[in-house]
């Protein structure tokens, strides 16, 4: 791990995107309509992205219990019922989706199922629900097919079950192992559990399993969470994904139950962060970039080591760079040169589908500045390097001419030892690897103002 120094870290400690996508969804404007999404879906139908694989994403939002800190679109109830109305309306949307995209043309090279917990649903629910899928898609051999596991809601039984529906990777929600930050939050999963869990879902043959886990939580300190690190990385996930916790309460209601005294300095959530770097490294794992860790062996570290990363609303990706499909409440889709967002609202969502629309709430058609920036934004986040000639004549610019104040702006991060301009070409370090996100910034056209960035998490 190469040496980081407390200034670097304190002047990055800004808010920034998580460049998911470029724009970013805050950017979307309710003027793209459903008629866009079905222009964009006929137009791949027709054109050369009718054989290109496919991506898809199927957002369940319910939840039995509040977790305080959490920023997603969630409903919280008891009532179980709810997910069947919900699949049912679910495979109204396919449908509709079906019928603008065709079937049988794409084949699915990635499922992913986020909430929300859909584990929520029980197991007569997710097997109606891939059902469903495989009624309007068709699933390639060899397809990466996931879902959010919440250890609260899942047994042995459970995992198996999973894996019979064609499951074979897991990520499970942990955040943190220490009992007080658990109860400060509002969710209480013993570590042995967790641990029992996983290696019962190794057994069962899943090919990969993922740990989430948030730092700057309240009641965390540096030392406590030097503990849940040697834990997670003891258990041996074949990913882990490390957040900075944002603290919105303005923007997120359930993080108004969270009081500001008990949340960690500034500094002790720095301290956080860099032990954790220090320690999934020290413990084997490497560092994919955007607080993603793998093992060597994973495909997604061969990937980055190859230079195959790619990156969707999802994150890091093996996948080829394709179309993504959002499905359910609140999901995204990205077709060609525009993206879409469904409604945010389940009465919304369902009026809409029931009346045979899609559900698009809003969305955006993307400029050829969009597309560009978008370019070298990927590049950055995917392989840490930007060739000019590829984005030349991809696009028919000149990199030096066209981004002439944003490569003058890159020499104080050079300085810094975060990246080399190279003859044609930006390369990210070693140690910029670590703040690629404020290395992308640079690139971001929407954030040139300041009073944008507050809406985004911190990028360390």
């Amino acid at each position: 791990m190469p040496a980081i120094s407390p200034d670097l870290l304190r002047r990055f400690d800004v808010s920034g995107p998580r460049y998911t996508s470029y724009p970013t969804a805050d950017r979307f404007v309710e003027a793209f309509t459903s008629e866009h999404l079905i222009q964009a879906l006929t137009q791949r139908s027709a054109g050369a992205g009718a054989v290109a694989p496919l991506s898809l994403y199927v957002h369940v939002p319910f939840c039995e219990s509040l977790c305080y800190y959490c920023a997603c679109n969630k409903i919280i109830t008891k009532h179980h019922e709810k997910g069947e109305e919900y699949l049912t309306v679910l495979d109204q949307e396919m449908a509709l989706v079906q019928a603008s995209l065709g079937r049988g043309l794409s084949s699915v090279s990635q499922l992913h199922l986020g909430g929300g917990s859909p584990t929520f649903l029980s197991d007569a629910d997710l097997t109606r629900l891939m059902a469903s899928v495989t009624r309007y898609f068709r699933l390639a051999p060899g397809a990466e097919i996931s879902i959010e596991v919440d250890p609260r809601t899942v047994s042995h039984e459970r995992l198996a079950h999973l894996r019979q529906l064609g499951f074979n990777r897991l990520s499970f929600g942990v955040q943190d192992f220490d009992p007080d930050v658990q109860k400060a939050v509002h969710r209480i999963q013993p570590y042995e559990s967790v641990a029992q869990l996983m290696a019962e879902a190794r057994a069962l043959g899943f090919e990969s399993t993922n740990v989430d886990l948030i730092y700057g939580l309240p009641r965390q300190s540096a030392e406590s969470f030097q503990r849940t690190v040697a834990q997670v990385a003891g258990l041996r996930p074949d990913r882990i994904a490390l957040y900075g916790y944002a603290h919105l309460p303005q923007r997120f209601k359930s993080q108004r139950r969270i009081a500001d005294h008990a949340l960690p300095s500034a500094g002790d959530k720095l301290s956080m962060l860099s032990q954790a770097l220090s320690g999934f490294l020290g413990h084997g794992y490497t560092y994919i970039g955007m607080d993603h860790f793998a093992l060597p062996q994973d495909p997604l570290a061969v990937a980055k080591r190859q230079g195959r990363l790619h990156r969707n609303f999802q994150g890091y990706s093996t996948q080829p760079d394709c179309d993504l499909i959002g499905l359910g409440v609140s999901s995204i889709s990205r077709v060609g040169a525009a993206y879409a967002q469904n409604a945010k609202t389940l009465d919304e969502y369902y009026d809409a589908v029931r009346q045979g629309r899609l559900p698009v709430q809003r969305g955006l058609a993307l400029s050829r500045d969009d597309l560009v920036r978008r370019a070298v934004i990927m590049a950055l986040m995917c392989q840490g390097r930007v060739e000019f000639e590829s984005i030349e004549l991809g696009h028919l610019i000149s990199m030096n001419s066209y981004f002439q104040t944003e490569l003058q702006q890159l020499q104080q991060l050079e300085k810094d030892g975060l990246l080399v301009m190279e003859p044609g070409a930006i390369q990210l370090t070693p140690l910029g690897w670590y703040f690629v996100r404020g290395v992308a910034m640079v690139f971001d056209r929407y954030l040139q103002a300041d009073r944008t960035r507050e809406r985004f998490s911190r990028i360390i």
